[in-house]
């Protein structure tokens, strides 16, 4: 067992580790088995260990409950220690798991700021942490994915609606935030009645909407919370050039709705608590915990070689038996 896990004597069924069998099928399936060019970097090792991750607890915790749901980092540890092709790597884990949380940050993120039918609301989600802020729909962009796909994939995870039809590539806020770039497409005239259920399991634990003249824009000390004390990071650096948009396209027809006059929830998982005052939730679904991800920053990398050889080695000597 690798260095810092250790099981909890309190409930033993919720403490079992994945057995060899288990993380040999999941290298198998998500590292090995995927084109070389995947496995030239530590990035894109993890973010390939970070799909198996997913897999693990989507699939084998659900499945078999007495499997120990793992954060991320505790799951790269049994994969390096795990896995042949990346064992001789486990002495440097610790600078490759933060740099790796390093690298994510700077990765171009793209989605969609949902706006109803009045132009007075927006649908926001809420992460699935403890503490978790509300953003608008978004995800980071696969390799060579283009901004408008990506954004189309995300919002239909996250939220179960697809903005496809909708979606207009000249209708989009652009910030950069840090060093990430990140783009919204706005769609507009969405229904208010509209069913919204994410697709992805432990990722998003509400789903609202939320007038937009509560919401604060990005400023010295409002950028983090609106004037009802609800977290909104990733949301007020849009806020002025998306009123300026609305006041450019918003219909002069359009008639101000009376209905959902504060901020509406239209699905919430079940167990989590509501996001703040005026929040009405009409729909839940059931959901689980899951551990925090250690995400400090990291010592770079940059200049540390993959051994690809070996790893190619690996895969024909699996092949092999």
């Amino acid at each position: 067992m690798p260095n810092g896990l250790h099981r909890s004597s309190s409930n033993p069924m919720k403490s079992v580790y994945p057995p060899q069998e288990l993380l040999d099928d999941l290298c198998s399936r998500f590292v090995l088995n995927v084109p070389s060019e995947d496995l030239e970097s530590f990035e894109r090792i993890l973010f390939l260990v970070e799909q198996a991750h997913w897999f693990y607890e989507d699939n084998s915790v659900e499945q078999n409950p007495s499997l120990k749901s793992l954060s991320l980092r505790e799951f790269t540890s049994l994969m390096f220690n795990s896995c042949a092709a990346l064992r001789p790597y486990i002495a440097h884990i610790d600078d490759i798991y933060k740099d790796f949380t390093s690298y994510k940050v700077r990765v171009p993120v793209s989605g969609a700021i949902i706006l109803d039918e009045s132009y007075e609301r927006c649908l926001l989600v809420k992460g699935w942490k403890a503490g978790a802020s509300w953003s608008f729909p978004r995800g980071k962009k696969n390799k060579d994915e283009e901004d408008h796909t990506c954004a189309i994939r995300e919002v239909l995870e996250e939220t179960g609606f697809d903005v496809s039809k909708k979606l207009k590539m000249d209708d989009h806020i652009e910030v950069t935030l840090g060093e990430q770039r990140v783009r919204l497409y706005i769609i507009a005239g969405v229904k208010e009645d509209t069913n919204f259920a994410p697709q992805t399991k432990k990722e998003i634990s509400e789903i609202s909407w939320l007038r937009i003249d509560e919401l604060l824009s990005a400023g010295n000390d409002v950028i983090s919370r609106g004037c009802n004390g609800i977290k909104f990071y990733m949301v007020g650096p849009f806020l002025m050039p998306l009123r300026s948009w609305i006041a450019a396209h918003h219909p002069p027809t359009t008639q101000k709705s009376d209905t959902f006059c504060k901020g509406t929830c239209v699905w919430k998982a079940k167990n989590i608590s509501t996001g703040g005052p005026g929040m009405e939730c009409q729909m839940t679904k059931q959901t689980a915990d899951v551990s925090p991800i250690d995400t400090g920053p990291g010592k770079s990398f940059r200049n540390f070689k993959f051994d690809v050889a070996s790893i190619l080695q690996s895969m024909a000597a699996g092949f092999s038996v």
